[in-house]
């Protein structure tokens, strides 16, 4: 099995093998960030790659959101294209060492990254990050992808087990807004850990 570690990713960015970056903020993300109201709110955008939704969000007065990525790579195209971006917000490090607490996390591309088996790994730490009554929000493909490398693939009913009983599943459905080539391939979660 090949290891997912910095090496991996930073290697991706290096041979320019992104094809989870899209160009710009998901449509189905930016459509959810246009109905927050609390611009305050401490944000965490894990696996963010070129972090166009982070970009996007700092851009509409959500100052309060931080950015994660394990390359190097990623988090150096970051700083270069979007050098408002506060460096204290930008973080280059593994998601499952990282500490602190959040409002509100955002899930783009990440969850597919990670192993199948590190998937029960990712629901505990995010209900670790996140405060009581905190959101994990974004997407997850709903579609068969890759067994032996990133993106691995899966749909709602593989995924919902590993959540139900450990949030409120507040939205956990086919997105209607995906962009053209995720159309039906995508779910669009809400979930909300108890206080």
């Amino acid at each position: 099995m090949i290891t997912l570690d910095k090496n991996y990713w930073q290697e991706r960015w290096e041979e320019g093998q992104t094809g989870w970056d899209i160009g710009y903020p998901s449509t189905p993300l930016v459509n959810y960030f246009d109905k927050l109201e609390q611009k305050d709110q401490k944000i965490l955008i894990p696996g963010a790659g070129n972090a166009y939704e982070g970009e996007y969000l700092h851009k509409h007065g959500f100052k309060n959101t931080y950015i994660l990525d394990i390359a190097p790579g990623a988090i150096e195209s970051l700083k270069l294209r979007f050098p408002e971006v506060p460096e204290d917000r930008i973080i280059q490090g593994d998601f499952f060492e990282i500490e602190g607490q959040f409002d509100l996390v955002i899930e783009q591309t990440f969850f597919c990254a990670l192993h199948p088996s590190m998937r029960s790994s990712y629901v505990d730490k995010m209900l670790e990050l996140l405060k009581p009554g905190g959101i994990l929000a974004g997407l997850l493909f709903h579609a068969e992808l890759f067994h032996d490398h990133p993106p691995f693939g899966g749909f709602k009913e593989d995924y919902l087990p590993l959540f139900k009983n450990k949030f409120e599943i507040l939205n956990f459905d086919i997105a209607a807004d995906s962009i053209k080539p995720r159309r039906e391939r995508e779910l669009f979660i809400e979930l909300r850990k108890p206080n």
